[in-house]
């Protein structure tokens, strides 16, 4: 037997104020001495929402002897494929805590693709071509995002305190940076100053 109309409105409204509640929010990613931080990782762990996938995609790709993108961000549970776009072969290695990887010479796509399923930064190289480098940033939410030439990132995000995940290529620490972030109930621009 279907569900009445009428027991389905509560539902549908309850749906509709969650979705209501959330507000335009732009991030703007500083670093110590105040300048905007482009290409940065930013991620937002709203709570209650989930933190991990099984079904995530991506790739890093090979090509003209670099990885594109030089800077991926993912969600952990995320499968990445490298599939080579060039004639040579490539060796991709991540040595870093969160991922090992040793993909020996090869061309094409190789047959599985890597699960990132630890948040965090992998580092990536090529040991035959040493100027090849990449990041493979790992957070444990499904709101992120590249910060653009002027450091920002624009979300819809619900009012309130949320904690914010972050990296930026060159920093000393190959860690995520935690921050907060204060979202007020008409949104807005919201700056966070990363540390170096």
């Amino acid at each position: 037997m279907p569900t009445p109309l009428h027991a389905l409105i509560p539902t549908a409204l309850a749906l509709g104020s969650l979705a209501a509640q959330a507000v335009p929010v732009t991030v703007q990613l500083r670093g110590p001495n105040g300048q905007p931080l482009a290409g940065a990782a930013v991620a937002i762990e709203i709570k209650g929402r989930v933190g991990k996938t099984g079904t995530a995609k991506a790739e890093v790709g090979q090509r003209d002897r670099q990885f594109t993108p030089q800077l991926l961000i993912v969600q952990t549970g995320t499968a990445v494929n490298f599939p080579n776009f060039d004639t040579v072969r490539h060796h991709v290695y991540s040595f870093s805590p969160i991922k090992v990887i040793d993909i020996k010479l090869y061309t094409g796509t190789p047959t599985e693709p890597v699960v990132f399923d630890k948040p965090g930064v992998a580092a990536l190289g090529c040991n035959i071509h040493d100027r090849m480098t990449a990041h493979v940033v790992v957070v444990d939410t499904p709101v992120f995002a590249r910060t653009d030439d002027k450091g920002q990132a624009t979300f819809d995000l619900p009012a309130g305190e949320h904690a914010v995940k972050a990296w930026r290529p060159g920093q000393k620490s190959p860690m995520l940076q935690s921050l907060t972030l204060d979202v007020p109930a008409a949104g807005g621009t919201r700056v966070l100053t990363l540390a170096d």
